[in-house]
């Protein structure tokens, strides 16, 4: 199958690696200008993944889209509108998206398929779940779900992207799954926030507090709760709330003892997307409002932590 990845970062070029390693014609592509690409151009490494001579790079969205049967969109989440505006100019007939990222748009609070579709008619998926690129590139399975609202769509992709090293489940939760993934950004924070502060004990009452929340969103937005049971909220908590390699949980370790990280983490433009959601749904968010507290308004990280994990049980759930 001819498959094009739009994104050459660090999860975008892995996708490219291990979708040529299971025998796809890939095609990488990165915007003008990439630092990402040109190195790729010069070297075809990254330092984590390597490519053969048989593997495509360009920095031509024409030629991307004209490449691949799917396109999988692998970007940092408040990119997408931008890049679905110069997509919508294209023939995508026949074309299958594939969203392989994990947020919500902070300016509209809409889940990412939502953007997509005001551009184009397509067939849209999502691939979320667990997993680091350190990992898998050491051979270290995991598992993942695909979702879509055709399941014509999900069984094409999982047939076609399902290995050894990556299980994929049929979701069947678009709503759920959404939410789910991006909200464990947010819970990633918190974790990493609990670390910097040397309590990392209270991961557990982290996990239990913030699937719940999460859990209750989708259940108003019209989703099935006990998704956020699943491999793409609290099945990927061992990845973001606990990994070395978690951007989400470095930033909020980092932010709590006053440090740069360097980047902003998906997980901060994500929290004011969910509180948005919150507010049009009347759902409480303690941990989500607990982070924007902290890292959007600056409060005191010692009191809003001790606040938060101080609440009585009944107040809790």
């Amino acid at each position: 199958m001819k498959v094009s990845v739009l994104g050459c970062g660090r999860w975008g070029s892995f996708i490219a690696w291990y979708l040529h390693r299971i025998h796809h014609d890939v095609m990488l592509y990165g915007r003008v200008g990439s630092a990402h690409l040109q190195q790729f151009r010069e070297t075809r490494s990254n330092g984590m993944v390597t490519f053969d001579e048989s593997v495509q790079f360009t920095d031509s969205l024409e030629e991307a889209v004209l490449h691949g049967e799917i396109l999988v969109i692998s970007i940092a989440a408040q990119n997408l509108r931008s890049l679905m505006a110069s997509l919508g100019q294209l023939d995508l007939a026949g074309k299958t998206l594939v969203l392989c990222m994990k947020g919500l748009e902070a300016s509209t609070g809409k889940r990412l398929t939502q953007v997509v579709e005001e551009f184009t008619s397509a067939d849209v998926a999502i691939w979320v779940g667990p997993g680091h690129v350190q990992d898998f590139t050491k051979g270290i399975p995991n598992c993942m779900v695909i979702d879509s609202k055709q399941q014509s769509v999900k069984e094409r992709i999982v047939n076609a992207f399902g290995s050894p090293l990556i299980r994929f489940y049929y979701g069947t939760d678009l709503i759920g799954n959404e939410v789910g993934a991006a909200a464990k950004n947010v819970i990633g924070i918190a974790a990493g926030m609990l670390d910097g502060k040397g309590l990392t004990a209270l991961k557990g009452a982290l996990m239990s507090r913030g699937t719940r929340e999460i859990a209750r969103l989708i259940k108003a937005m019209g989703g099935n709760e006990i998704t956020a049971y699943g491999l793409s909220h609290l099945g990927d908590y061992q990845a973001t709330v606990f990994s070395e390699y978690s951007h989400n949980r470095r930033f909020g370790e980092l932010f709590v003892q006053g440090k740069e990280y360097g980047q902003l983490a998906e997980g901060v433009p994500t929290t004011g997307a969910l509180l948005r959601l919150a507010a049009e749904h009347g759902v409480e968010l303690p941990i989500c409002n607990a982070v924007d507290r902290m890292v959007n308004k600056g409060e005191d990280a010692d009191t809003i932590l001790s606040d938060l994990f101080l609440r009585s049980i009944k107040e809790e759930f």
